[in-house]
């Protein structure tokens, strides 16, 4: 199984799971002629896919899962909560159960529910069979059932949205710091390394931190944060772009 991104942040997020001859798009946050130029990238086109994976219903995850599955005839999965929450008219799509894990054309998914501000968020362990890959980039909190569902994991692809200091000195409005650093908002770095201390890390081979803000985060305080609690040299630690994600991972 390998993986990639075709961008993480605020202004767009798609990541490319494959395995075998299956190919999975978690999120959509472009539209289907970015969407194309940017699996270009990784010599894949749209039409390449079996189906799109929404986490929630917030623009940069969404805005383009509707368009680009009518153009490219793929099936939509996604949460009641958030189906509610996207016009799906055309689309051919599935709800899922929050709790329960599903296949997908070969691959497992394990939906993981996790405290952000939408209307019912999850995000994702992928596997094979043989290798799992955790998918975490919007929340507002660690928990106890996101430790669990993703220990173990032998990838994983982590929200570090921001740097608590950074944020809290920002020219943001107050309101939107609160939001940020609220328990339904996006994990800082701390908030990330905090999770990797307390998940069973044996099999971890690829660690990409995801989702930073571009005003309140920088890629060496992210690196920094995951790294001292994983023993290892900050440059390890993979990153996640907005203008160009990363490349494929083989897990």
């Amino acid at each position: 199984m390998r993986f990639a991104s075709l961008g993480s942040g605020s202004r767009g997020n798609a990541l490319v799971v494959e395995s075998a001859e299956t190919r999975l798009l978690i999120d959509c946050g472009f539209g289907p002629r970015q969407l194309a130029q940017r699996l270009a990238r990784l010599r894949l086109a749209p039409e390449d896919f079996h189906a799109i994976i929404v986490t929630h219903e917030h623009q940069d995850h969404a805005s383009g899962v509707a368009a680009c599955a009518r153009r490219y005839g793929l099936q939509v999965l996604l949460t009641h909560g958030t189906a509610s929450q996207i016009a799906l008219d055309g689309v051919d799509f599935k709800v899922i159960d929050a709790h329960r894990p599903i296949e997908v054309f070969g691959l497992g998914l394990q939906p993981m529910p996790v405290p952000h501000d939408a209307r019912e968020p999850v995000q994702f362990v992928v596997s094979d069979g043989a290798v799992r890959l955790a998918i975490l980039t919007d929340a507002g909190c660690v928990t106890e059932h996101m430790c669990a569902t993703v220990s173990g994991c032998d990838a994983i692809v982590i929200e570090c949205n921001h740097d608590a200091d950074m944020l809290a000195n920002s020219r943001y409005p107050e309101s939107l710091k609160r939001r940020i650093a609220g328990s339904y908002g996006h994990l800082e770095n701390a908030a990330a390394a905090e999770l990797l201390a307390r998940i069973d890390r044996q099999h971890l081979r690829h660690v990409i931190a995801a989702h930073l803000s571009q005003e309140n985060n920088r890629p060496q305080l992210a690196r920094a944060a995951l790294a001292e609690i994983l023993g290892c040299e900050p440059g390890w630690i993979g990153v996640a772009e907005q203008e160009t994600g990363f490349d494929w991972r083989q897990t």
